[in-house]
Order: structure tokens, then sequence, then C-alpha cells
């Protein structure tokens, strides 16, 4: 999950910000073996607690008495622990994440453990059968994981400059971004947020939405074949949250332009390599070409 989303599955980088003062935040609080997670902070609260404890991920709806009765049976077993944590989505009100956490039912309860699921679940069951679920998950996955800390967890405070860089872009200084991006890889390489939300400045660099008169989409399916106009179009629809279209478009021409084929690949940086449709892309993409 962890996928930072901008629009259609990439960065988005206010997110960015977002989700390392959560990761304050978390750090900074006392633990509570029940709580309440959104979009916003459910990477740092489930999935990175689940470092340390096994997380009880569950995705309900206050619409099913099913969903809440679950609910209200895995908090109390929850109460005065530390094992293990309950945390709870409110699908109704944060439907998108209920989609992207793949749940086809409610109430849905998934157990995470470093920061992956290990199993889960679809509707309400027994108290008596949740309390040995819930032993077993502790007693079998538990001993892997590092543990709560007696205090407060330590992290990092959130790194200012990602707020300095987002505000950058909403401003329209690209450029401006793109060297805080720079700076912060010069510390840390590795960092494939850091890298990601570069690439995602560096199309909006080249796009520059605030600098438009026309639409590209329409410029581009009235004329076909200029290449120029595709690839606009196609950086127009990643930035629009449809990247499928994107990919779909550039495949068409791939075969006989090797600048489709390029800017392919880059927009394919954008997104979790894990991700279906990227999965689907890149085959579609060898296919094409061999």
């Amino acid at each position: 999950m962890t996928q930072p989303q901008f629009t259609g599955g990439a960065v988005d980088l206010a997110a960015l910000a977002q989700q390392a003062e959560a990761r304050k935040e978390l750090a900074e609080s006392t633990f509570e073996p029940f709580i309440e997670v959104t979009e916003r902070d459910v990477e740092a609260k489930a999935f990175e607690r689940s470092t340390q404890i096994p997380v009880v991920l569950m995705v309900g709806t206050a619409r099913s008495p099913e969903s809440e009765q679950l609910k209200a049976t895995l908090e109390n077993l929850a109460a005065g622990q530390r094992e293990f944590l309950v945390a709870y989505v409110n699908a109704d009100a944060h439907p998108q994440l209920a989609q992207a956490l793949g749940v086809r039912a409610l109430p849905t309860v998934v157990a995470l453990a470093a920061g992956r699921p290990v199993t889960s679940f679809e509707g309400n069951q027994p108290a008596e059968q949740l309390t040995q679920w819930l032993q077993a998950l502790v007693q079998n996955i538990g001993p892997q994981l590092s543990g709560l800390s007696d205090e407060a967890d330590s992290t990092e405070e959130a790194d200012p400059r990602l707020a300095q860089a987002e505000a950058a872009v909403q401003a329209g200084d690209y450029d401006a971004a793109i060297a805080v991006y720079d700076e912060m890889l010069a510390q840390d390489p590795a960092n494939a947020e850091i890298k990601q939300a570069k690439a995602t400045v560096a199309v909006l660099k080249r796009f520059n939405p605030q600098a438009r008169t026309s639409d590209p989409i329409a410029d581009a399916a009235a004329d076909p074949t200029d290449m120029a106009k595709q690839l606009d179009a196609a950086d127009a629809e990643v930035l629009a949250g449809n990247p499928e279209a994107a990919f779909e478009r550039l495949l068409a021409h791939v075969k006989t332009s090797p600048e489709a084929k390029d800017r392919l690949l880059e927009l394919l940086l954008l997104f979790d390599a894990n991700d279906p449709l990227i999965k689907r892309t890149r085959t579609n993409l060898a296919s094409a070409l061999f």
C-alpha cells in the first residue's frame, strides 16, 4: 500500500508531506490499541506500526449491524493490551481507501505484519473465534516483529523541505521544487518516494498546466499524426488521473516512434511497479516491441 497518490496512482506531493507529519504524530503519541485511520495516516499508523506488532485492519460501515458488532468486539478485545493494534477504516467516509485496500465486502478484516497483509476474512465472527484468531496471530507473528518500546517511538521530524517543495509546485516554480528534491536525494540517494516526487514535478514542468490555452487531448484527437501532440496529450491524461488512457495512446505508437516508447517508459516510473496496470502495460510494451 504504500503508494502515495498524485492522480491515478502517481505521487501526490501534498500527501508526501502529510504522511511524514503523520509519522511524527505517531512517534509523539502514546499507544492506543484501537484507532481509526484515513488515507492521510494509514501508512504510518497501520502499515508502519505493523513492523512492531501485528495490526488488525478492519474496513467496515455503520450501515451494517454485522460490521458494527465486529467493530465493538475487536475494540473490546484490544482494550488494555499492547500485543496487537486494531485500526478501523470507515468505508462510508473513505471509500477510496477501502477500494485501494482491495475490499470486496463489508466488513473485511486484514491482518498486517511487517507492512504486508498476512491473512484476512470477511464478515462477522463470534467473539470466541476472534479471540483464538488473535491469540494465534500474536503467538505466531508477534515474535517475528520488533515489538513496542516502553516509551513513545522515536523517529525523525517530518522534513520541512517536503512542504517547501509542495509549496513551490503550487506556485508554479517547478525548478525550485526539483532543486529541493535534488538536495534531499543528495543526502538520501535511495529514497524512492523522493525520486518519484521529482519525476512527477519534471512532468509538471514539461506540461506546465498554468501556461495552457487549449485542451491537449482535443488537440491530439484533431491531429492524430502529430507525435508531439500525442506526447503532450499523454502527459495531460496522466496528470488528470487517467494513466491507462495515456499508456494506451503511447502503446499505439511505440513500434514507429522512439519518442513514444521513451515517454511511456518515463511515465511508468511515476507509479508503483507492483500496480497491476503498470505490470500489464510493461507486458504490452514488450509484446509491441518484440
